[in-house]
C-alpha cells in the first residue's frame, strides 16, 4: 500500500473482519455509532477483531505495507454499508 492511502470507510450488517498488519504499519478507525476508537496496528503477531455493526477505515499506512483482511463470510455486496448516515440508521434499529 503506498504510503498515506486510505481505505475502507464502510461497514458490514453481518460480516466479522480480523486485521492484520503483515508489514509496515497503519490506523484502523472504528465508529459504533456513538463512540470512535483509533488502533495502531504495526505487529504481524497482533491483529484486529471488527464486529459486524461497526464502520471502520484504515488510514495512515506507512510506505510498503501490507494489510491482511481475514472475513468471517464470503463476499456479498448487499452486506456492505458504504453510506455513514444509512450506517447510522442501521445502528438505530439493531
Amino acid at each position: 500500500m503506498p504510503g498515506g492511502e486510505k481505505r475502507g470507510g464502510h461497514a458490514f450488517k453481518t460480516n466479522h473482519e480480523l486485521i492484520v498488519a503483515i508489514s509496515g504499519s497503519f490506523e484502523v478507525e472504528t465508529q459504533d455509532g456513538q463512540q470512535n476508537q483509533l488502533f495502531q496496528l504495526n505487529r504481524s503477531y497482533y491483529g484486529l477483531l471488527i464486529p459486524a455493526g461497526y464502520w471502520r477505515e484504515i488510514k495512515n499506512f506507512s510506505t510498503n505495507s501490507f494489510c491482511l483482511v481475514l472475513a468471517s463470510t464470503t463476499y456479498n455486496l448487499d452486506d456492505y454499508i458504504r453510506d455513514f448516515d444509512a450506517f447510522l440508521e442501521f445502528r438505530r434499529v439493531t
